[in-house]
């Protein structure tokens, strides 16, 4: 994956993509084992040239902010990206989080600005708002958090959802330590809302042909994609890997339908109606690599893409060319799975250029 990021010519340069994992959940893991494990795949993140870890947020885990501690404690440079949800921490504590990170470490933090997460959640602290108003609510909190970590002036706002006068927050966060602004934008409302904050709309990808349904004209580079990669020199193995890494799972398929009963993500309810046929795919000689086993099988929320270096690195080029530059990974396994992963992209990035 570093050879990806360094991007030795002109021409890889102007095709670059930054990649991000997904730290792991410490409802997966046993609590005398869970910063160990931070700490390990933080360091595999960062050995392997990725620009930030993913910190997920939601009410059944630790707190995103004390985990991105851990991050920058056993790392030199890699960025967590601290899931935000407006509901648990009003904006002007959000900003102090980054203000005392950069303040203490001297590290960027990035943002990944949530709207809706688990919708029992939501409901279980008081919160019935519909989720297109939620983005509407993120708009405002973002905006507020923003103004508040450029600190040029004293914000004051008096808006819908929140309302500030003449908030200032301390210490000052340094320029080049403004933390990037990620969002969801798989739905109409997520995309409207991260174009109106300038964040990079994260989306989850279809499957190539189907670029229509989710690209929808953004500019190269305002997007990135959520997914998980499993590739190895053959087909064959890396789908021996994929199902012994998620293996079919009744209680799995029973939640997951359950879960999506609740859900008001669109994503998700795309997926869900999506049927999941391995079939053959004639231009190449293997299965299909788009995959959505471990979703149907509540063990992820994002598609897969299975398969050799070659074809997984076709797949990942033509998300490339048709504009995304982030990619955010799953929970890699093992720093092996990372250098596996770093081969796909240097497979992809060598294809876009050609």
């Amino acid at each position: 994956m570093t050879t990806v990021l360094r991007n030795r010519d002109a021409a890889a340069a102007k095709m670059s993509v930054r990649i991000y994992s997904t730290c792991p959940q410490s409802k997966d893991i046993e609590a005398s084992r869970y910063l160990q494990a931070v700490a390990d795949v933080s360091r595999w993140s960062e050995a392997a040239g990725c620009e930030g870890m993913l910190v997920y947020t939601d009410n059944g885990i630790v707190d995103p902010w004390l985990v991105s501690q851990v991050v920058l404690e056993n790392t030199e440079r890699l960025k967590p990206l601290v899931a935000v949800q407006p509901v648990y921490m009003h904006p002007y504590s959000a900003a102090k989080m980054v203000s005392s990170l950069a303040f203490i470490h001297g590290r960027s933090v990035a943002l990944n600005m949530l709207a809706g997460g688990f919708r029992n959640d939501l409901l279980a602290l008081g919160d019935h708002t519909p989720h297109d108003e939620r983005y509407e609510r993120t708009v405002e909190y973002t905006q507020i958090l923003m103004d508040l970590l450029r600190g040029n002036e004293p914000v004051t706002m008096e808006g819908r959802y929140y309302q500030v006068a003449n908030l200032r927050v301390t210490p000052r966060v340094p320029a080049e330590l403004i933390p990037e602004v990620l969002m969801s934008g798989s739905s109409p409302a997520g995309l409207a809302a991260s174009r109106l904050v300038g964040a990079t709309a994260v989306k989850y990808p279809r499957p190539p042909g189907e670029e229509e349904a989710w690209v929808d004209g953004d500019p190269v580079g305002s997007f990135g994609v959520r997914i998980g990669i499993i590739a190895r020199d053959n087909a064959s193995e890396a789908w021996r890997v994929a199902h012994e890494r998620f293996p079919e799972d009744r209680q799995g398929k029973i939640t997951h339908h359950v879960a999506m009963q609740v859900s008001d993500s669109h994503w998700h309810q795309q997926l869900s109606r999506r049927q999941d046929d391995i079939v053959s795919d004639t231009s190449s000689g293997e299965p299909d690599p788009y995959w959505l086993g471990p979703f149907q099988n509540y063990k992820t929320f994002c598609p897969y893409v299975v398969g050799s270096y070659e074809r997984v690195g076709q797949m990942l080029a033509h998300y490339i060319a048709v504009g995304s530059r982030t990619f955010i990974l799953d929970i890699p396994a093992s720093a092996e799975e990372l250098e596996h992963i770093g081969t796909v992209f240097e497979r992809a990035q060598q294809g876009v250029v050609a």
